[in-house]
């Protein structure tokens, strides 16, 4: 695995293109919007492209025989060299990879549904892509009754103060970026941030989703509420909103669908620990 110098992204955009699944996190570190690493087979004429975001996502694409890169792919997975400090959760490009991968991890890749911290297995998930439908979300949204409750647009104390695993500060390279360049919208309780939805990426006409909500006032509808104050702002700007989710993950998979996305696809999703 040849890391490239960001002059030499580009090398990795036509193949890249030729991905048929959400890959804005991949395409935001290939433009540079965000710091992230781009490995290829050869630097001169690279055929097989792993891009890591530093949230912690991951696209492996391309060529799939290559076993010199596929052998320093698996110490990279297993982290046998300790390069990695964090889990990453990985997505691959054809289908034919997940053979690959299969081969590649052995006994060791096990079943989400058998979740482990051990560092010498990976787990397999489902990452789930949606389709929005704005009949749908203008439907349900005229069902909605909101109480008094406080939302506002995300602004830099915001990005810069608030908690969570799931947070702007992840996705973008600091508060002045995510003002100038994304937009969120946070709900307020007491003066506090109880909720955000944000854009974790925009590129073109499409605005990915992301959400964090405190703990401690989950399952009161306020995702739901900054949610569609994010969705409102993409239909008045013509954006499309994109959600993606793993399966597992069931209030956000269900949330989803409550505000008008449809799943259209689901694939295999790698988790490698650390």
């Amino acid at each position: 695995m040849i890391l490239l110098n960001k002059n030499e992204y580009q090398k990795a955009t036509a193949a890249l293109n030729e991905v048929t699944f959400n890959n804005l996190f991949a395409r935001f570190v290939l433009e540079q919007h965000i710091h992230g690493k781009v490995f290829v087979d050869n630097r001169e004429h690279p055929e097989t492209f792993y891009i890591s975001h530093p949230y912690g996502m991951s696209l492996l694409f391309g060529k799939t025989d290559n076993d010199t890169f596929n052998g320093a792919f698996r110490d990279y997975a297993f982290n046998t060299f300790n390069v990695r400090t964090n889990y990453e959760w990985l997505q691959v490009f054809p289908d034919a990879w997940n053979e690959t991968c299969i081969g590649l991890f052995g006994d060791k890749l096990v079943n989400s549904k058998d979740s482990t911290d051990d560092p010498t297995k990976i787990e397999v998930h489902t990452r789930v892509n949606f389709k929005f439908n704005k009949e749908k979300y203008l439907y349900f949204k005229s069902k909605i009754i909101r109480n008094e409750i406080q939302i506002v647009r995300t602004d830099a104390a915001i990005f810069e103060n608030m908690p969570g695993n799931v947070v702007p500060k992840f996705f973008w390279k600091d508060a002045e970026h995510f003002c100038n360049s994304g937009v969120g919208f946070s709900l307020m309780v007491d003066g506090k941030v109880t909720s955000t939805a944000y854009s974790a990426f925009i590129l073109d006409d499409k605005l990915e989703i992301g959400i964090e909500t405190a703990a401690e006032t989950r399952g009161k509808g306020f995702a739901m509420a900054v949610c569609s104050a994010l969705i409102d702002y993409c239909i008045e700007n013509n954006y499309e909103p994109v959600w993606a989710c793993r399966l597992e993950n069931s209030a956000s998979y269900y949330l989803a669908q409550k505000l008008g996305f449809e799943p259209t696809v689901y694939l295999p999703f790698y988790r490698l620990l650390k």
